[in-house]
């Protein structure tokens, strides 16, 4: 697994971050190849069953499911926060939550890419909502919380890819 180079942006006065994840490298035969179905079904599986990906989460429920979406709510100790995943399939997950008390409104895109045939990336997407820092302090921050985002998403396909070796991503076994 390769990191690529972030690429940042700010627009509309709110954070806008995204970077982007290789996923297989045809040129290092050391990394197993994950299929895009199997890429999609970690992605979605981060999504329905939260607590795999994210330990310090301590509950989660899916309150309303429609056709391509659900409504999840999240407790992190006394924090709460609702949001909404819409899938598109085999090609994105996306995160959506509204503002809520001290929240803002924000949200987190995964997109898949396959650029060739031998070629899979993850580009993650972020939007926090919040406005651009203007100080050395939110700036600083600002770092900081990127940095976060970026092992998550390590972690992420980590995790994805140790679920793909033990054949839990394969369709017979979710079925």
């Amino acid at each position: 697994m390769r990191y690529h180079r972030n690429y940042v942006t700010y627009q509309s006065f709110a954070m806008k971050f995204e970077h982007l994840i290789e996923i297989n490298d045809p040129l290092n035969p050391l990394i197993d190849t994950i299929t895009r179905e199997q890429l999609w079904r970690g992605l979605v599986l981060r999504a329905d069953s939260p607590k795999l990906f994210v330990p310090h989460l301590d509950e989660f429920t899916i309150d309303e499911r429609d056709a391509g979406s659900f409504r999840r709510t999240l407790r992190y100790g006394t924090v709460v926060i609702v949001d909404r995943v819409t899938l598109t399939p085999l090609q994105e997950v996306r995160y959506d939550v509204a503002a809520q008390g001290e929240i803002t409104a924000s949200s987190l895109t995964m997109t898949i890419e396959a650029p060739t045939g031998d070629t899979l990336y993850v580009r993650f997407r972020y939007d926090d909502g919040h406005d651009a820092a203007t100080d050395q302090a939110n700036a600083m921050y600002d770092e900081f919380r990127k940095s976060a985002y970026q092992e998550a998403d390590i972690d992420t396909i980590r995790i994805v890819r140790e679920l793909a070796a033990a054949g839990r991503l394969d369709a017979t076994w979710l079925n």
